[in-house]
């Protein structure tokens, strides 16, 4: 046991255009990675290490139980990010005190995985060194990198990854076909000229213009966009005159590098001028971005306005620069790396631009968070999450650029206090706290921002079990906030030494604490999340205490709370309470009922370390109401989960205790062969597919009486099968009239898990229909 079930996650880039295939360079990439744990793709930028890096990935994904991961690096700057980065991807949660390259090397030493270090050239020692700790401190971790240059480790075998080959123009071309930068040529082409294909008369022109731009794939790329307005022999007309006052004269080739920016420059002068200034703009974005975002970074008083901006994305779009990408709320864009660091190189070319840019791009940033902070509290929780997620790269690039320039370091701790919600609640308290202390120290100033930057650094050195620290911390920020007169942070430093105390076991103290804060409520200015979150440790000190009832009477007044504003995270946490006083109480349907409803709450804003704890408690309530199988399976499934934050449950003796009583009860009473069946079957569900799974009811067949009264189906059905109290509070939704993605948002579960229950009830009842579900249902009636 222990959590090491296989469980093959895939994290691989989407593929937005076609893959040309470089079936010697894949076939090369699955041999080296066969008998070296450390491979690396080399070669010039634009020659498709990316993709090439992500099909060999796709290939081989069998040979890795415990999944394949990307780490995109392209947009990271810090060399001390790297190991949070690849720790991002492995989707680990770790809160211990050891540093984090330690941390991982420890999470993931029984594990069978490749991950890929993508775009390393930039942080060549960062990502050597995670490399080698990797390859000395596991036995199943295999890397794959992608760079210009070679990691320089002695494990290290190189894949060189080469042009496309190009026939020769003048030659035999009728076998042309089946070299593939002709391919990718053509296929790029006929996106934006439906229809276009090889031909015997524009065959030898495609091959020139492919053998004059080295066989590069992004060259090829930029140039088949062209194609748009110009014939082929056009284009390489154009193109041959370029090169040619670029050599001066000279019968020598370009070099490759060469070769590659004249391409890109071409492309870059066929842009008007204010897609040019939109390139270079958005440059200093590194990773995906929406359209708010380039708006606000893009556009000025002067030269681009925000509505502009929109017509020089679309211009972009259309001539490859800019790839388009679906996000979490919507269309995102990106520049490929070697384009992004292309229009860098513009923008700073102009006088003060780069500057201007990035505090263009820092105060978006900044707030886009405050507005986030603001909406947390409420019905969007989920969303905010995708969202902060999907703009982590920039982000980074706002703490990087305020911390790095003359007179805007308090700007990064206003923003990483701002986004304390972040941080804490969706498993980010190692980034957070790496940047509050960077901030802290760069601003020594008694500011209210200052007090806010303590306590979110004591609340995360107490995540991150830190509890002396933390408590120092949040005292520092009690003071500051008391000598400043700003209640609110005041308030929600009380908070934060609080439930450490609460952790540290100082169980009537916290009690006393909380009892107070609630009794006194909410002050102006004091985040509800905070507020809420009060309660909710009030409610765990009196569980804790054997007070279940009044532990009840507090969830169920805070939870109100959090209905009535649409919220979900904090009210996560009070189900959890609430369940965790019922099986004081030992009302085992109420706690499964309230632990079941928090599971669901807690994956939709990605809760993992709530979902851990969650599942643990609905194991041993499990046990106790005699489903021993599917204990056993949510203790395979806890165990994994917990796997990826902590495998000794923080050393909790509390935690432990809880986990090994329901691992004995269930193994008794199954026997131990069954239990190992149903704690496999668990390890080796992912998290989405594991909350399903805990979510579902698991009750015994109805009385035969009732079997009868809801049976009436089909004639001739086979299925004799009856629904589960899910499956039928489903029903009655189908008959409301409401469509699968309604049914989710009305159940807090996966659009998939309510397809999943529809098709199950349509195969049950023997029906091929939904409105024969809803007559069914009214029968019922």
């Amino acid at each position: 046991m222990g959590g090491s079930a296989p469980r093959r996650d895939r994290h691989l880039p989407v593929e937005t255009t076609s893959f040309v295939d470089r079936r010697g360079e894949q076939t090369e990439g699955r041999e080296l990675l066969a008998k070296a744990r450390l491979v690396t793709l080399t070669g010039p930028g634009g020659v498709g290490k990316t993709r090439l890096a992500a099909r060999i990935a796709a290939r081989v994904e069998r040979a890795f139980p415990d999944g394949v991961r990307f780490v995109h690096l392209a947009g990271l700057h810090d060399p001390a990010l790297v190991p949070l980065a690849a720790a991002d991807a492995l989707g680990l949660h770790d809160h211990s005190a050891q540093p984090p390259l330690d941390a991982l090397v420890e999470q993931v030493r029984d594990r069978r995985l490749l991950l890929v270090l993508d775009n390393c050239e930039h942080l060549l020692q960062a990502c050597a060194e995670l490399a080698a700790a990797l390859l000395h401190g596991t036995t199943g971790v295999r890397v794959l990198a992608t760079s210009r240059h070679r990691l320089a480790l002695t494990e290290e075998h190189l894949l060189e990854v080469r042009p496309l080959p190009v026939p020769d123009p003048d030659g035999d071309l009728s076998a042309a076909d089946g070299y593939p930068a002709l391919a990718l040529f053509a296929d790029r082409a006929a996106a934006v000229v439906p229809g276009f294909r090889l031909t015997a008369g524009n065959r030898a022109a495609v091959a020139r213009l492919c053998r004059r731009l080295d066989g590069l794939p992004l060259a090829i790329e930029l140039a088949a966009v062209r194609m748009r307005v110009l014939g082929v022999e056009q284009l390489l007309e154009r193109l041959d005159d370029r090169y040619r006052l670029l050599t001066a004269g000279s019968s020598a080739a370009l070099p490759r590098h060469q070769t590659l920016r004249a391409a890109v420059d071409w492309s870059h002068e066929l842009c008007t001028y204010e897609e040019q200034l939109v390139w270079a703009r958005a440059s200093v974005l590194p990773g995906g971005f929406d359209l708010e975002t380039a708006e606000a970074v893009c556009a000025d008083s002067e030269e681009v306005r925000p509505q502009e901006v929109l017509e020089a994305v679309a211009g972009l779009v259309d001539k490859s620069v800019l790839g388009r990408e679906t996000g979490p709320d919507g269309v995102r864009y990106r520049l490929l790396d070697t384009l992004r660091h292309y229009g860098l190189d513009r923008l700073r070319r102009l006088e003060g631009e780069e500057d201007a840019t990035r505090r263009r791009q820092r105060d978006w940033m900044q707030r886009r968070a405050a507005d986030c902070e603001r909406a947390w509290f409420g019905p969007g929780q989920r969303e905010i999450v995708a969202r902060l997620r999907a703009d982590q790269d920039s982000l980074r690039a706002a703490f990087d650029f305020s911390l790095t320039h003359p007179g805007e370091r308090l700007a990064a701790l206003r923003l990483a206090g701002t986004l304390w919600f972040y941080w804490h609640a969706c498993g980010a308290p190692r980034e957070g706290r790496y940047w509050l202390e960077r901030a802290l120290d760069a601003n020594p100033e008694p500011t209210v921002e200052r007090a806010r930057g303590l306590w979110v650094a004591g609340l995360l050195a107490g995540a991150t079990q830190d509890m002396t620290g933390g408590l120092r911390r949040a005292r520092d920020a009690q003071a500051l906030a008391e000598r400043l007169g700003d209640r609110a942070e005041a308030a929600h430093a009380a908070y934060v030494i609080g439930v450490i105390r609460l952790f540290g076991n100082e169980l009537p103290a916290a009690l006393d604490h909380f009892e107070a804060s609630v009794a006194r409520g909410p002050v102006p200015g004091q985040h509800l999340s905070l507020h809420g979150l009060d309660q909710v440790e009030l409610a765990c000190a009196l569980g804790f205490l054997g007070e279940a009832d009044r532990a009840v009477e507090v969830c169920e007044r805070a939870r109100r709370l959090c209905e009535e504003h649409g919220e979900e995270w904090v009210r996560s946490y009070l189900l959890r309470m609430l369940a965790l006083a019922h099986t004081v109480k030992e009302d085992w349907d109420e706690a499964g009922r309230h632990a079941r409803e928090a599971l669901r709450l807690k994956l939709a804003v990605n809760d993992v370390t709530g979902i851990a704890l969650t599942l643990d408690l609905l194991a041993h309530i499990a046990t106790r109401a005699g489903a021993h199988a599917h204990a056993a399976a949510l203790l395979g499934g806890a165990d994994r989960t917990w796997a990826d934050i902590d495998r000794d449950r923080w050393g909790s003796t509390h935690l432990g205790a809880i986990r090994r009583d329901s691992g004995e009860r269930a193994s008794a009473a199954l026997g131990r062969a069954a239990f190992e069946r149903s704690y496999e079957k668990g390890g080796a569900l992912g998290l989405a597919e594991l909350v399903a799974y805990a979510t579902e009811d698991q009750e015994p067949p109805r009385p035969a009486r009732a079997r009868e009264r809801s049976g009436r189906r089909r004639s001739g059905s086979p299925q004799d099968g009856m629904l589960t109290r899910r499956e039928t509070e489903v029903a009655e939704l189908v008959a409301q009239g409401l469509a699968n993605q309604q049914i989710a948002d009305r159940l807090v579960i996966a659009r998939r898990t309510a397809e999943g229950h529809v098709e199950r009830i349509l195969s049950k009842l023997g029906f091929s229909n939904r409105s024969q579900i809803a007559a069914w249902v009214a029968a019922q009636n």
